[in-house]
């Protein structure tokens, strides 16, 4: 991997090890994921685990459950992602898609919330992920796939 003045060069490296720098604080997490506030992420190459402790002040909405848009958002970060480990050098992706279904409802009850994404199919443009979203209780409560671009 090289270096400029102790930043990773992103160019130089495939898609694993971009999300590796990311995690260990070489390279600064992507701003959505403070937004999220997403944290706790897991990685090997086709697999990505994101975490997210439900602030209710933060993520609910006018119903009093999380927001759908924030699930969405944790499964769509950990099946992206998963695709992401799988790029070679020079190249990137795109989501074309992102199909959810929400099981059961999120609440601060709920606690610390589990994502997890694979790739199901990799082809040479075009991958197919799934991503599973669990509650503190290992209990499934959305589950999403997603169809990738990938390109040069």
């Amino acid at each position: 991997m090289t270096e400029t003045q102790g930043v990773p060069d992103l160019a130089a490296m495939d898609g694993y090890q971009q999300l590796q720098a990311i995690f260990d604080s070489e390279l600064p997490p992507p701003p959505i994921s403070a937004t999220v506030g997403m944290d706790g992420f897991e990685l090997e190459r086709g697999a990505v685990a994101v975490h997210l402790d439900v602030d209710p002040a933060r993520h609910y909405n006018p119903i009093g459950t999380v927001h759908g848009g924030v699930l969405s958002t944790l499964l769509d970060t950990a099946a992206g992602c998963s695709v992401h480990s799988t790029l070679a050098v020079g190249e990137a992706y795109t989501s074309l898609d992102l199909t959810v279904k929400f099981l059961r409802p999120v609440t601060g009850a709920s606690g610390r919330l589990r994502c997890t994404g694979r790739v199901i199919q990799r082809g040479r443009r075009t991958a197919l992920a799934e991503a599973q979203l669990f509650d503190g209780a290992g209990k499934l409560v959305a589950h999403a796939t997603s169809s990738c671009m990938i390109f040069a």
